[in-house]
Order: structure tokens, then C-alpha cells, then sequence
């Protein structure tokens, strides 16, 4: 039952990759997959339940995957002092575009859905 779950989850990763390479279009792959799993599942209205259980068993490990990016931080520390000020810029300033560019979407899309609904 596991494998039915991997195959579907797999399968959509490699649906998502395959169409990045024909389209070349700048989305990582497993980015792709992931958005049509999700059109898949929204259009079915339940999860399958090996996929259920193959997807709860990876997320059961998730955090495991935080490991080595801590690892490296701990590893290249002093580069992270030395580049302390440009670092802490880039994401003060990253972080703010990030937060007006969601507010923008947001008005936007409040707009257009205000629009749609009236009609």
C-alpha cells in the first residue's frame, strides 16, 4: 500500500519534471508536481489512503531535514560573522518586499473577487 502512495507522489514529481524540461518554463519541477498533486486531489475531494499514509509517514520524518542546513550554519559560522551586516540587510530587506508584495496580491485578488461576486 506504501508503494501505491510513493508511485502517486513520485509520479506527479516526475509529471512536474518532465514538463519543466519540454516548456522550460522557470518552476522547479517538484514545485510543478506538487501544485498538480494538489489539482488532482481537489478534483477527486479525498486523498486516497495510500497516499495518505505514505505522505503522513514522510512528514512524520520531516524535521530530520533541518539537520544538515544546522550542521552548515554551525560549519561556516565564521563566514556568517565576517558577512554578519550584508546578511542581516538582505533579509531585512528581502523580508519587507516579500510582506509588500503579498499585501499587493492580497488587494488585488480582494478586488477582483469583490468584482466577480457582485456580478
Amino acid at each position: 500500500m506504501l508503494l501505491q502512495g510513493f508511485a502517486v507522489l513520485l509520479g506527479f514529481q516526475l509529471l512536474g519534471e518532465i514538463l519543466v524540461l519540454v516548456t522550460g518554463i522557470l518552476v522547479p519541477g517538484p514545485v510543478l508536481g506538487m501544485a498538480f498533486l494538489l489539482l488532482f486531489l481537489l478534483l477527486r475531494q479525498q486523498v486516497p489512503e495510500p497516499t495518505r499514509q505514505t505522505s503522513e509517514g514522510l512528514l512524520r520524518y520531516l524535521p530530520l531535514l533541518f539537520v544538515p542546513a544546522g550542521v552548515g550554519l554551525i560549519n561556516h559560522g565564521l563566514l556568517l560573522k565576517q558577512d554578519f551586516g550584508v546578511i542581516a540587510i538582505t533579509l531585512i530587506v528581502s523580508t519587507a518586499l516579500t510582506l509588500a508584495v503579498t499585501v499587493l496580491v492580497l488587494q488585488g485578488l480582494k478586488k477582483y473577487l469583490g468584482a466577480s461576486n457582485d456580478q
